[in-house]
């Protein structure tokens, strides 16, 4: 009969039990990094959501819209996309929205561009697309938004494209 362990019994299982732990700790570590990837996305899909929200509404109840460059009162259609979107608030205010390779920034009237996104939230691109802003034509004045962003560094990097559709809620006169 035998005592006890041996010595190669002992290394043995002290060995499994090693592996094992390693294993465990490896699973604990990629819970962790997807938890904390989790609430970047979270936290950068928020304070778009806001953004967006915002902009959209004063959209929705403004007139006269003006995509791309030149004079911003004057109403222009920009099919093929730009980086600035500006119009005649409901309260008869000029509103002006930019990407700036930073983020995303409004200006009231002829005031300074002040940041709608935090600091830590990092757009890649942000396009308007704006039909029927003339009188002339038939259309009734729409925007796309289109938000290309990212989260997250390295392997826990998202990518993502936020899009919205706005349609503006009075007729042109």
């Amino acid at each position: 009969m035998k005592k006890g362990f041996t010595l190669i019994e002992l290394m043995v299982a002290i060995s499994i039990f090693i592996i094992v732990m390693t294993i465990s700790m490896g699973s604990i570590l990629n819970v962790f990094d997807a938890n904390r990837k989790s609430r970047s996305l979270k936290t950068v899909l928020n304070n778009l959501n806001l953004a967006v929200e915002s902009m959209s509404k004063e959209m929705r109840f403004g007139k006269n819209y003006h995509c791309g460059s030149g004079t911003i009162t004057v109403p222009q259609n920009c099919p093929s996309g730009g980086t600035l979107m500006s119009f005649l608030s409901s309260d008869g205010i000029q509103i002006t929205y930019q990407f700036n390779n930073q983020g995303i920034e409004k200006q009231v009237g002829t005031g300074d561009f002040i940041a709608v996104t935090a600091p830590e939230i990092i757009i890649d691109d942000l396009t308007f697309y704006t039909l029927g802003a003339g009188t002339s034509d038939t259309l009734h004045p729409k925007v796309l938004i289109k938000i290309k962003s990212h989260a997250g560094a390295n392997k826990g990097l998202t990518n993502f494209v936020l899009e919205t559709l706005v349609s503006q809620r009075t007729l042109d006169h």
